[in-house]
């Protein structure tokens, strides 16, 4: 179970640290199209249509669900590839005013849309309650009194590889993986589905999770760039500038600290149980900006006082010992953290959420053997998606659903050609395009969710990457930041979801003034 986890997990961000182009060259792409089911998706567009009815705030929601494929194509008009989607779309009143719709997709990269889709605001969920690991099964898929489609119409969509898309003919799967031909796909099939469902003048959004903001930083930017207008943006738990965690930058162990220090606090590791987190985790964001930058900035030239100093600050923050902080050189690695915060109790805590617990075998190692937090939670996700689709759905395939593309980790090109001009950045750093979207389209909303035991794409980075987006101060009060006492997946807990679902809502009303 816990390979098949591993291998299946990717509902969001697949790697601690980038795979940088210069560095991980793509595999052959015939290497990786045969990890890729032999059966071929049809070229032909599907759709399998039902009813289905939700109650939100104590009134019934009708709507149509529709399961069905999108034909991507080529500036030539060839086929490429078959994108999978799940659409909810709620009854209008004959000349009602045109409802927004959403575009969700998890990361990955190269994850299906079963986290968001299983989990968030489609009209059912799949009952988990995090950081407790789930029973087994039978799972509880059940209505969503959270569901956001009393607000917006929704549509669940899968990379290309995974979930039920699949490339076509003979388009390999390496040829949509990468940060720029990724957005490319997503483009063409937003644009098809805005198409055929004649939505061209609905509000339109987008909501990533994980790479997913990646996704979204330079998939708005294009779809305005080609004609398309947007309303808003929302980024749960975002990771817009890969560039800051390049080997031999600092930036990332800063990145780290406040997400080390609430994760040492919950754990009961601090010599000191801080009276009020808010205000303990501003005094650990200055600290992280201000004497640990310094510091860092420093590097073999730091004086032995400093690092003594700092080293004993970092200690009462992280509930990690002064010796072994001095030995990592005052820069600790997330998988040193996940292994070292509860070495005295032989346990681990998790990447995804830092509130999970894991056991290893060998408790002396130097890194944790496994994400508590990603297979513990993997499996009722699983089951749900392909029961529902199945199942309630009722949409037919001989495809396998794949939570994750076969092979993508390995083939991703993370070369990014930023909007203006510039030179190709070697990794991605979509926060100049979102910036570049903002400017042109001074309307646009930007909401960025954060949960704050998320090592993955921890709430310090996402603040670092929106305040080095160089906002016009007249463009700052379009973004605005929320925090959730969860991982990086925020719905896991519902009590959370239903938090998560309010401020939601409030954002798109907002957003529609």
């Amino acid at each position: 179970m816990r390979k098949l986890a591993l291998m299946f997990s990717v509902c969001a961000l697949a790697l601690s640290a980038p795979a940088f182009a210069e560095e991980a060259k793509p595999a052959p792409a015939k290497e990786a199209a045969k990890a890729l089911d032999a059966v071929k998706a049809p070229v032909e567009e599907q759709a399998k249509t039902s009813r289905g009815s939700v109650t939100i705030a104590g009134k019934a929601v009708a709507y149509t669900a529709t399961a069905g494929t999108l034909t991507l194509r080529d500036d030539d008009g060839k086929p490429t590839a078959s994108m999978f989607y799940v659409a909810y779309v709620a009854d209008r009143a004959k000349g009602g005013a045109e409802r927004p719709v959403t575009f969700f997709y998890n990361g990955g990269p190269g994850s299906s849309s079963m986290w968001l889709h299983m989990g968030s605001f489609g009209p059912v969920v799949v009952k988990t309650e995090a950081p407790n690991p789930a029973k087994p099964a039978p799972f509880q898929i059940v209505s969503n009194p959270d569901s956001l489609l009393d607000k917006t119409d929704i549509v669940f969509i899968d990379a290309v590889g995974a979930g039920y898309s699949r490339p076509l003919i003979d388009n390999p799967g390496p040829k949509f993986w990468g940060v720029d031909q990724d957005i490319d796909a997503f483009a063409r099939g937003i644009t098809r589905y805005v198409t055929i469902n004649n939505r061209w003048n609905s509000p339109k959004y987008l909501f990533g999770e994980s790479y997913g903001t990646t996704r979204s930083g330079g998939l708005v930017a294009k779809l305005q760039d080609q004609g398309m207008q947007f309303n808003g943006v929302v980024l749960l738990s975002s990771i817009l500038n890969y560039g800051v965690r390049s080997p031999g930058f600092d930036r990332i162990y800063q990145t780290y600290l406040p997400s080390y220090a609430v994760t040492a606090a919950y754990h009961n590791k601090l010599a000191t149980k801080p009276a009020n987190l808010d205000a303990f985790l501003k005094e650990v964001r200055d600290y992280a900006n201000g004497p640990y930058a310094a510091a860092l900035a420093k590097g073999t030239d730091i004086s032995e006082a400093e690092a003594a100093a700092v080293a004993q600050k970092l200690s009462a923050y992280t509930g990690l010992s002064v010796a072994f902080l001095r030995q990592a050189d005052l820069r600790v690695d997330l998988s040193r953290f996940r292994k070292e915060l509860l070495r005295d109790q032989r346990r681990t805590v998790g990447r995804l959420d830092s509130r999970f617990i894991g056991i290893d075998v060998d408790a002396a190692g130097e890194e944790p053997e496994y994400d508590a937090s990603d297979v513990q939670v993997s499996g009722p996700y699983i089951a749900a998606v392909n029961s529902y689709l199945r199942g309630t759905l009722g949409y037919q395939t001989d495809l396998t659903y794949f939570p994750s593309a076969p092979g993508v980790n390995q083939a991703w090109d993370w070369r990014h050609k930023p909007p203006g001009g510039g030179r190709t950045l070697p990794v991605a750093n979509t926060a100049l395009d979102l910036a570049s979207a903002m400017r042109e389209n001074p309307k646009l909303k930007v909401y960025a969710l954060n949960g704050l035991y998320d090592f993955a794409t921890p709430f310090f980075g996402t603040e670092y990457d929106v305040a080095h987006m160089q906002l016009d101060p007249s463009l700052r009060g379009n973004v605005r930041f929320a925090y959730y006492p969860s991982g990086h997946m925020v719905y896991l807990s519902l009590d959370q979801l239903t938090q998560m679902k309010a401020d939601v809502a409030k954002f798109y009303d907002d957003a529609a003034r």
